[in-house]
């Protein structure tokens, strides 16, 4: 718990007050909950925790945001107002540890875990530091058994977290920032119209980064709990062979994913009330996931896309669902070819750092500019063009299953081999070093 403040507060020390702050009220009102004598109690103690957390978040996230829509608004009906800008830092990672703190009074409320005597034990379960700033989104019922008993050493669990260690940090060091980063940052920073190869190029790198980015952390943070003898729960499964859009949500941040759908989807009624229904629901969830990502429309816009798409998956399904053809391996390959097509220029959105860049790229993905400019090299080019080629076959390959089980079977010379490769390309294949992105989250 010290080792987690010390690491947290280094960067920037009031916001480690601010966690603690956070962490200790949700404390106190997960006791209220379980001792409250009526369920009207129980839920103003909810309504409290849920108000105090997303209050903090919306005023460090989202102030200057929600001014600025604000004053877009007014305008509109011909009202000149100039908001004042908020001077605040953004604290490192208070959207993860926000929803670590909040499942935990949330998880009370449901019955699904009994509030913890120790402050001590859920203090570390929201601030443990290899998960503190960029996820897995961890929940208190899942981490704090593990806090009961003094965690045991164990040789080969120890030797599995520094392996996964290495490889997290293989997938951010060498394909994320070294051989991915810069087509991203030349094709998004662009300016005019690009050709389509390009575009087409600069995406799928970024489809690349954004997983080896992302994915490498939460592998790192999977190997140091190891070393340090707590287990946390994976939280991608080869998200690039999805077949589907509920498959890729199963797949891709399944800790922010599984969020989403036992807290807002279930009580908004999930899929119990009818088609119509549950297709609002997944857009209102959506569109929460879009802006829980960052103080944008386009973060927005990407979420949306998302809750159409799984709508229109849950029509074709209805309509469908009984087509032997659709459990053919062709059909399978095809559903899922569309299904990357489609998350690809949906991560345009996500990317681009307003609408303008976005609808520029999309455009030029489509072939609407057949004289733009060619701004990556050809080695560039075949250097995207070969990781996404890897990465793809990779996540297909392993669908079905996982490292874990294909490492066991792998004899020791060839697993000392691989380790010593990642290791060595570590170190000698660096990138600009690019902090991860979901920090900025």
């Amino acid at each position: 718990m010290v080792a987690s403040y010390i690491f947290y507060g280094a960067w920037n020390p009031p916001f480690a007050l601010l966690l603690f702050a956070t962490t200790a009220l949700d404390f106190v009102l997960g006791a209220q909950i379980a001792q409250a004598s009526t369920p009207r109690t129980r839920r103003g103690w909810l309504i409290a925790s849920v108000a105090v957390n997303l209050s903090m978040l919306g005023f460090f996230k989202y102030g200057n945001f929600l001014l600025e829509n604000f004053q877009w608004l007014v305008a509109r009906v011909g009202v000149q107002y100039q908001p004042p800008h908020l001077d605040v830092f953004l604290p490192i990672g208070i959207s993860f540890y926000t929803f670590h703190s909040l499942s935990y009074t949330l998880d009370v409320y449901r019955g699904e875990t009994q509030p913890t005597k120790s402050l001590r034990d859920f203090v570390l379960a929201v601030s443990f530091f290899p998960q503190l700033v960029a996820g897995p989104i961890v929940r208190a019922a899942d981490f704090l058994p593990q806090c009961v008993a003094p965690p045991v050493p164990v040789r080969n669990r120890f030797y599995w977290g520094l392996f996964l260690l290495t490889f997290g940090m293989f997938e951010k060091v060498v394909l994320a920032d070294a051989l991915l980063s810069s087509s991203v940052d030349t094709v998004f920073g662009h300016g005019g119209p690009i050709q389509t190869l390009d575009a087409w190029s600069g995406v799928l790198a970024f489809a690349g980064q954004i997983f080896f980015d992302f994915a490498g952390y939460s592998t790192c943070a999977i190997g140091a709990a190891l070393c340090l003898g707590f287990s946390l729960k994976d939280n991608f499964r080869f998200p690039y062979a999805a077949v589907g859009f509920s498959d890729f949500w199963r797949r891709w941040h399944f800790s922010l994913s599984t969020f989403l759908r036992d807290y807002p989807y279930i009580p908004l009624g999930g899929n119990r009330s009818g088609p119509v229904r549950a297709a609002i629901n997944l857009m209102i969830v959506m569109f929460v996931g879009g802006l829980w990502h960052g103080a944008a429309w386009t973060f927005v816009v990407w979420g949306l896309i998302h809750g159409v798409c799984l709508v229109a998956e849950r029509v074709l399904r209805s309509l469908f669902h009984e087509a032997k053809w659709t459990q053919s391996t062709a059909a399978q390959l095809l559903f899922g070819l569309a299904t990357y097509v489609v998350v690809c220029f949906a991560w345009v959105f996500f990317r681009a750092t307003d609408f303008n860049t976005a609808l520029r790229l999309i455009g030029a993905m489509v072939g609407s500019f057949p004289r733009g400019d060619a701004i990556l090299s050809t080695r560039e080019i075949l250097q995207v063009a070969l990781v996404t080629a890897g990465l793809l076959l990779s996540h297909w390959v392993l669908r079905s299953t996982s490292i874990e089980a294909m490492v066991v079977r792998l004899p020791r010379w060839l697993m000392a081999a691989g380790w010593t490769f990642l290791a060595g390309a570590i170190i000698l294949i660096q990138g600009n070093g690019n902090a991860f992105i979901y920090f900025q989250f």
